[in-house]
């Protein structure tokens, strides 16, 4: 059987940018990985990592490109077949390329579908929007000031006079 995923990159740009892939359902992720870095113009030497998503698209159970654990018991991507992981039930993983620039992808299980005879998988079906030349930026709570009030206890520790302590306890 053959996985169409769509796999969408995460920014912030009026412009939606995504590719459609076809692999094997016996792939691993490392060939998902491999396409992935070649259809969005990666060259694929930097870090990478999926992670198990549920429909909400919160991550899961992690799995490396690399074990970099001290006692090796990471799972890996070569040693993970998609079809493992990937289902009609559990159709969404998270992608994330080069752990500096936190390149973020949503790739999900569109379509389940036979094999076509002298087809080559895997295989890049439909490109759409070009690729930004850097990550977009996230956006952590901390730096939302909606969400975000250092004060927030009322206490102003500039305010030496009204906090409840003795400067000189010492």
């Amino acid at each position: 059987m053959i996985y169409r995923f769509r796999v969408i990159l995460d920014n912030d740009t009026e412009e939606d940018i995504f590719r459609d892939l076809e692999i094997r359902e016996t792939d691993t992720l490392e060939d998902l990985h491999n396409i992935i870095t070649q259809s969005f113009g990666f060259d694929g030497t930097e870090m990478a990592s999926f992670y198990i998503s549920n429909d909400a698209w919160e991550q899961g159970e992690e799995i490396f490109l690399f074990d970099l654990s001290e006692d090796g018991s990471a799972r890996l991507m070569n040693e993970t077949a998609l079809d493992d992981i990937v289902h009609e039930a559990q159709t969404k993983l998270i992608y994330i390329y080069d752990f500096l620039s936190m390149w973020t992808f949503y790739v999900e299980l569109a379509e389940i579908v036979n094999v076509t005879e002298g087809m080559d998988y895997p295989n890049l079906m439909f490109v759409q929007g070009q690729v930004p030349e850097n990550a977009p930026e996230k956006l952590f709570e901390a730096d939302n000031e909606d969400n975000f009030n250092e004060f927030e206890d009322g206490l102003n520790i500039d305010d030496y006079d009204n906090l409840d302590f003795d400067e000189n306890w010492n």
